[in-house]
């Protein structure tokens, strides 16, 4: 007999249920607080757009952009165009179907099934993060089509500027955002926009694209074209098809079997499009670009004097740039670049190593350099090039590196010493120095040669670029003040250390400025401010500015015709002569004067020289100072006159013969012409007077000194010699060449 249940009294029941009551008590507590915390974020939620911390969806709908302002070329070309939007709006139902079809394909294949945001895309891009490590697959990013407009917008307002750098309060604005667009627009509309306002490395939008890349209108690109912009846009630099065309066409690749997968075409099809050739070469007149870090100097200064209106009215702004002569100094610079790149001595990063997506906002690790161009007379700069890559680092050197100057200083302290009327003929010892400096110890220079050469004229102290030459002149005969306000009156306006090593170029220099000084050289005496504009005009062609020439007298023109001349003799037969004349091979009927510069250790390397109508200045170094090459036993300094003259003699030979014609039918290279024709020679002025002289004394030429140490000298009047030379002149002197 089974045993009966006992049986549950009232008041074990009542006991039982007072138990209950104090968690109930706990669950209630928690509800509440619970409530209030999801009511919270819903009003945290609400109020992340108020106010005007997110743009407006409505700015969607407005299809007419304001007017980009148009730089142009000084012949007309356009080089590149600003605006808070550059872009071409085309309405979708004008596109083939493919092109939308390859963006949803690549970009976001559930656009049609989702309202602006995906779970389903987050979670995939989450899992793919954790697990690219084992898997190394890229599953993909996890914004939205409609998100990535949205974000977008926020660029367009400077979200970053106006509200922080929260990653996570950009991201849930975005969302909301996208979330709004969704409900107010259909899914043509939100993607027309996209295609329209999304950037694309050389300007918004797919019609700007279409233009830049294919040479044609969006409307007319193929299956596989419209394939390769869908893969721009995922990320320009990377994928930029004249830059990486391995990694371009991988991706268009991509996209053409995503197109497949999603069924927008057989496999068949895809497989056939993926045999189209990628663009080999930019299209026909495409400038874009060509000089980023010349229109970045025309934006600011544009934005100095107008303010925003730049960006909205439609300004037509013609440039002192030459097309021609920018490619000309790219090409030579590219060449100067794959040079120190390829010596056994370069042991540093080469740029080829590093992705262009990669972003260093200052300082890159790599390589770098400048080059300005510049018209000695108007100051019109013809062609400027502030880096190696304006994408990775969009600091100019051209305009703001201040980098010790070396020997290419020198030249202020012989112009200081001619102005105060010591001859080139004047003898300086070549000999060792000692000076004490202001901490205890002795400062002893050397030469770039290890021996001294003795007595010799400033003249072939500056040819040879002998540094205890221009330190005793310099420092001894004319006095560091006079030098200091020497090149500052001809436009170094950085600070000028009054120490015996500012007259070998241990001060640091800025490249425009050195172009701004050299410019005196050209002009025989007159100085010009560089400058990058030739006029500015509005939508209706009215002309609103037009900068005219700053010119000044900084120099007597008969001493800046000696100095000419002794430049002249650096390019000849000194320091510059094998990088211009052997290496670059630039005829010897083009008139140049110039100097090389070379820092301690080679950590920077110049050349700045001029022609009669042209000046040019060429600067290589690593952004962190430190020796180009490799310091030892065997290994090779690095100096302006080998690596950076060269870069100079180049840019000088296309700009006055142009590049040579292939010689065979079907050999790469396109012939170019002639920029600009030849120059006469500088004249020599009236006044001047020309004495023959002996070499290795600076006295008259006689019987009684060797024939070929004789040279014609010119001197400012009163300043020739009175003696002859005889035969104890002493040792006869070899010239020394700069390696």
């Amino acid at each position: 007999m089974a045993e009966a249940k006992p049986k549950i009294t009232k008041t074990e029941l009542r006991d039982f249920l007072s138990r209950l009551w104090y968690p109930r008590e706990y669950l209630l507590a928690g509800t509440f607080l619970a409530t209030l915390a999801i009511g919270g974020m819903w009003g945290a939620w609400r109020n992340l757009c108020a106010g005007d911390a997110c743009p407006s969806i409505a700015q969607i709908k407005t299809w007419e952009p304001e007017q980009t302002s148009k730089l142009l070329s000084h012949d007309g070309q356009l080089i590149e165009e600003i605006g808070f939007e550059r872009r071409t709006p085309v309405s979708i139902q004008a596109l083939p179907a493919y092109v939308p079809q390859a963006v949803v394909a690549i970009e976001d294949h559930r656009f049609y099934e989702h309202r602006g945001f995906d779970p389903r895309g987050i979670a995939r891009a989450v899992f793919g993060v954790l697990t690219r490590p084992i898997t190394n697959r890229n599953l993909g990013g996890g914004s939205t089509i409609t998100q990535q407009l949205a974000r977008n917008m926020f660029d367009q307002i400077g979200f970053e500027r106006r509200f922080g750098r929260g990653v996570i309060n950009r991201k849930l604005k975005e969302v909301q955002v996208a979330l709004d667009l969704e409900r107010a627009y259909s899914k043509d509309q939100i993607l027309e926009a996209y295609l329209n306002e999304i950037w694309m490395g050389r300007g918004y939008g797919f019609q700007h694209a279409a233009r830049s890349f294919l040479g044609k209108n969006v409307t007319d690109v193929n299956v596989a074209e419209a394939a390769l912009l869908a893969a721009i846009l995922n990320v320009p630099a990377r994928y930029d098809p004249f830059r990486h065309p391995d990694n371009a066409k991988r991706r268009r690749d991509l996209v053409l079997t995503r197109m497949a997968q999603e069924g927008y075409l057989t496999r068949e099809e895809a497989e056939r499009w993926k045999q189209e050739p990628l663009p080999a070469e930019e299209p026909e007149g495409n400038v874009l670009s060509i000089a980023p870090y010349f229109a970045e100097w025309v934006r600011q200064t544009l934005e100095s004097r107008f303010g925003s209106e730049i960006y909205r009215s439609g300004f037509r702004v013609y440039t002192t740039l030459d097309v021609d002569m920018q490619r000309a100094a790219r090409e030579a610079m590219d060449a100067g670049w794959a040079a120190i790149e390829a010596d056994a001595s370069f042991e540093h990063p080469r740029y080829a190593e590093f992705d262009t997506v990669q972003s260093f906002p200052g300082q890159t690790p790599y390589l770098q350099g400048a080059f300005i161009s510049l018209d000695p007379v108007t100051g019109h700069v013809k062609a400027l090039i502030g880096g190696r890559d304006f994408n990775q680092s969009k600091f100019d050197r051209a305009r703001l590196a201040r980098r010790q100057a070396g020997s290419s200083f020198k030249p202020f302290v012989y112009t200081a010493a001619i102005a105060s009327r010591i001859p080139a003929s004047h003898i300086v010892v070549d000999g060792p120095v000692v000076y004490p400096q202001v901490s205890g110890e002795d400062w002893r220079p050397s030469n770039f040669e290890p021996d001294f050469k003795g007595p010799m004229t400033i003249r072939q102290g500056l040819v040879t670029s002998t540094n205890m030459i221009a330190i005793k002149l310099g420092w001894e005969e004319v006095g560091i003040e006079t030098v200091a306000q020497t090149a500052r009156r001809m436009g170094i306006n950085t600070e000028i250390e009054r120490f015996p090593s500012t007259t070998i170029g241990a001060v640091e220099v800025i490249p425009l400025e050195m172009a701004e000084a050299y410019s005196a050289f050209a002009t025989l005496g007159t100085k010009v401010r560089p400058e990058p504009i030739l006029r500015v005009e509005d939508a209706a062609g009215n002309v609103l500015w037009e900068p005219q020439p700053e010119r000044t007298q900084v120099l007597d023109s008969l001493v800046a015709r000696i100095m000419v001349s002794m430049l002249e003799e650096v390019v000849q037969r000194g320091t510059g002569a094998t990088g211009v004349r052997v290496t670059a091979g630039l005829p010897y009927q083009v008139p140049a004067a110039g100097k090389t510069g070379t820092t301690n250790d080679g950590t920077d390397v110049w050349f700045t020289g001029v022609t009669p109508n042209l000046l040019a200045t060429v600067w290589f170094g690593m952004d962190t100072p430190v020796p180009i090459f490799k310091l030892g036993p065997g290994k090779r300094q690095a100096t302006g006159g080998g690596l950076a003259s060269p870069v100079w003699g180049r840019f000088m030979k296309q700009v006055y013969y142009g590049s040579e014609a292939a010689a065979d039918e079907g050999a790469p290279g396109e012939a170019r012409p002639a920029v600009m024709p030849i120059p006469e020679r500088w004249p020599v002025l009236a006044g001047l007077k020309a004495v023959r002289v002996d070499r290795r004394t600076g006295k008259l030429a006689s019987r009684w000194c060797a024939e070929e140490d004789q040279y014609v000298e010119y001197f400012l009047p009163g300043t020739e010699p009175t003696e002859f030379c005889d035969q104890s002149g002493g040792r006869r002197f070899r010239i020394p060449r700069e390696p």
